[in-house]
């Protein structure tokens, strides 16, 4: 079977796109195939393959897998990457409401050629000794560090993400380096496992978790702040909204670019 392809990248977080709106290429048990089409050696290579699919009640669908071949929770530069798309395909305007595994999401094409991506909206947040976690549509782990270059990202992340708490289940985890005008973020993907270039549920959860860290318990009050975001694989924006029970009105900020586009065979 031939199937038409699409390749994008947020800030180097890459994925392949699937229009499957009128023709049912892959389907959400096709996990063998998703893996394949994934893997950057024998097949196109990407962190993580979608499908734009028809929605009765949103402009579309957006489903997500990770590289492993198997539906995954919400990808943030997956969504920017894939309104993106819509937008190229003419299924969309420059501003959309679409369905993902985490709910509804809105979003904006800005004239740059940046996304604006709503995220939902965070209530609860573990505060541990040396660590934040919480869930931005994914589970993330949020530790800082003084110097971000000098740790081994892939073994320190999976060292916490097989960890006995998290094992079972999975996280993503994240290191953060604060610096005076912005946060610089690296990323272990579980489903990917390993490091990418980028996450943007990963960005997200960083930049709430250093506006709680920053914060003394008095000063916890409603606010409107935003962060810029320096990932390996590019610069990302997030804005949001303090209030009393938690985090309103976050939206992940930045590019989504097409890289090239195909025809893929699959042996079925």
């Amino acid at each position: 079977m031939e199937i038409p392809f699409y390749k994008y990248q947020g800030t180097g977080n890459d994925f392949v796109i699937i229009d499957n709106r009128q023709a049912n290429y892959l389907s959400r048990t096709d996990h063998a195939l998703v893996e394949q089409v994934c893997d950057r050696k024998f097949g196109v290579g990407a962190d993580g393959l979608m499908l734009l699919q028809n929605s009765t009640d949103y402009d579309f669908e957006m489903v997500y897998f990770n590289a492993d071949g198997y539906e995954g929770s919400m990808c943030g530069n997956g969504g920017r990457c894939i309104v993106a798309f819509a937008n190229f395909l003419g299924a969309i305007g420059t501003q959309c409401r679409f369905v993902a595994v985490d709910g509804p999401h809105d979003a904006k094409v800005l004239p740059n050629g940046w996304v604006e991506l709503k995220m939902v909206d965070v209530q609860e947040v573990e505060e541990g000794e040396d660590f934040y976690f919480l869930d931005t549509g994914s589970p993330h782990y949020v530790a800082f560090s003084p110097d971000v270059a000098q740790i081994d990202i892939v073994e320190s992340g999976r060292a916490i993400r097989y960890s006995d708490r998290f094992k079972a289940e999975g996280t993503n985890v994240n290191f953060v380096q604060k610096e005076q005008d912005k946060l610089i973020v690296a990323t272990y993907e579980r489903g990917v496992e390993d490091e990418t270039l980028s996450c943007g549920t990963g960005v997200t959860a960083a930049a709430l978790a250093a506006c709680l860290r920053e914060e003394s318990i008095s000063d916890r009050k409603e606010k409107e702040g935003v962060t810029d975001i320096q990932a390996k694989g590019g610069k990302l924006q997030i804005k949001f909204k303090r209030t009393a029970g938690g985090f309103e009105e976050v939206w992940l900020c930045g590019p989504a670019t097409q890289v090239f586009n195909g025809t893929i065979t699959i042996e079925i």
